[in-house]
C-alpha cells in the first residue's frame, strides 16, 4: 500500500469565482480528493513544476510567475517575468531546471527563459514568431503554437503549431539558451497537432491532433546530424461510433510509461491505452464518457487505478477507477465543483 502523499495542483481561468490554482490533497487508496486552499495568480491556464521538485510555474496574465513548492505542497510567490508577447498557453523546462519554454497559441511566439538557481527568471535567450497559413477559417488558418517540449537527449526543441498543421524541430543551445530551425515534421492537412509526449526511454514520440481524432506514434533517433521522426502507428482517439466532430485534446502518461490517457472534447469522453514500452505501439483499452463537458485535462491518480477528469464547460472534477482487465472505468462519489478548470499537476510530497 502506498503511504505517500500527494497533492493536485489545478489551474483554472479566473474571470469567475475561481481566484488561481487550487491546491488538493489526494487520497489514493480510495481516488479521493479534497480541496485544502487556493493560491491567488491571474488565469493559471497552464503550470510545470521544476524537475527538482522546489519550484512550480505558471502561466499568467503578465508573463510567468513562479513559485516556491513548501514541504507540505502550499505555493509561496516568488518572481515574475514578461515574455515579450501574448499570454503563452503551455510550459517545460529542460532537464536540468537552466530553461523554461513557453508556448504561444494566441501569437505563434516560442519563447525562450533562463533560469537561476534559486527558481528566479533570469532574461528571454530566445524568441521566434512563427509564419506561415493553415488551411482552415481561424482555427486552422495562423501559426498557433499549442505545445513546447524538449526531445529527451535535449538536442532539440519541438514546438507544435496547431494552426499551420507542423511541428518546428528547433537545434537547441544549451549554453546560450538560443535555438535554430533544423527541420519540420509535417503533419495530415488540417489534422491540428495539439501536443507531443515522448516516452520515458526517449525513442518514441506521440503526438495528439486536435481535428483529426488521432494520436500518431513516431520512432525517435537524434544520433544523427538531422533528427528523424518515423511514423509508426495512428490511433484513434474516438470510438468507431463516435462523430467526429469531436476535438481530441489532452494527452497524458502514466509515471510508469505504461499507460496514457487522452480526451476527447464535445464528444466528452476519454481513452485510455496501454503502451507497449519495447515498440511504443499504443493498444486501445477503453473510450468512456467523463460525465462532463470539454475534458481539457485529464491525468492519473500515481497508482495508475484512478483517473481525474477536469472538465472545463460544466466546471467540475470527474474522478473515475479504472478496470484495466475488463475494459471499462466507473465513477468515484459526486463531481467536484470548480469554475473553468484548465490544467493539473500531480506531485509527491
Amino acid at each position: 500500500m502506498d503511504k505517500k502523499k500527494y497533492v493536485a495542483y489545478v489551474g483554472t481561468y479566473t474571470h469567475g469565482s475561481s481566484v488561481g490554482i487550487h491546491i488538493f490533497d489526494l487520497d489514493v487508496e480510495t481516488g479521493g480528493m479534497k480541496e485544502r486552499k487556493v493560491v491567488p495568480i491571474n488565469n493559471p491556464s497552464y503550470i510545470k513544476m521544476s524537475h527538482n521538485g522546489k519550484f512550480l510555474y505558471s502561466i499568467a496574465d503578465e508573463g510567468v510567475r513562479s513559485f516556491n513548492v513548501l514541504p507540505d505542497g502550499d505555493l509561496e510567490p516568488r518572481d515574475c517575468i514578461g515574455i515579450d508577447g501574448m499570454r503563452g498557453c503551455y510550459l517545460s523546462t529542460d532537464q536540468e531546471d537552466r530553461y523554461l519554454f513557453v508556448a504561444g497559441w494566441h501569437d505563434g511566439k516560442v519563447t525562450v527563459l533562463s533560469l537561476k538557481e534559486n527558481g528566479d527568471f533570469e532574461k528571454i535567450t530566445d524568441g521566434i514568431f512563427h509564419k506561415g497559413l493553415g488551411s482552415v477559417a481561424e482555427r486552422n488558418f495562423r501559426p498557433h503554437v499549442n505545445c513546447v517540449n524538449l526531445t529527451p537527449d535535449g538536442k532539440y526543441l519541438c514546438a507544435v503549431d496547431l494552426g499551420t498543421d507542423q511541428i518546428k524541430i528547433y537545434k537547441f543551445n544549451a549554453r546560450t539558451g538560443k535555438i535554430a530551425l533544423a527541420d519540420l515534421l509535417m503533419c495530415e492537412l488540417n489534422s491540428a497537432p495539439r501536443i507531443i509526449k515522448f516516452s520515458r526511454s526517449g525513442r518514441f514520440a506521440y503526438v495528439i491532433s486536435e481535428l483529426k481524432n488521432y494520436i500518431t506514434v513516431y520512432r525517435y533517433d537524434g544520433s544523427g546530424k538531422n533528427p528523424s521522426f518515423e511514423l509508426i502507428q495512428t490511433v484513434p482517439t474516438l470510438n468507431d461510433y463516435h462523430s467526429a466532430t469531436s476535438a481530441a485534446c489532452a494527452l497524458r502518461f502514466s509515471k510508469d510509461d505504461s499507460k496514457v490517457l487522452c480526451t476527447n472534447a464535445g464528444d466528452n469522453t476519454a481513452g485510455v491505452f496501454h503502451v507497449d514500452r519495447e515498440t511504443g505501439l499504443l493498444e486501445r483499452i477503453c473510450v468512456l464518457p467523463v460525465s462532463g463537458d470539454y475534458p481539457k485535462a485529464i491525468d492519473f491518480f500515481p497508482d495508475n487505478r484512478h483517473i481525474m477528469s477536469l472538465n472545463h464547460e460544466s466546471n467540475s472534477i470527474t474522478i473515475f477507477e479504472v478496470n484495466y482487465e475488463k475494459k471499462y472505468f466507473t465513477m468515484k462519489g459526486k463531481p467536484i465543483p470548480i469554475e473553468t478548470p484548465n490544467c493539473i499537476l500531480v506531485s509527491e510530497l
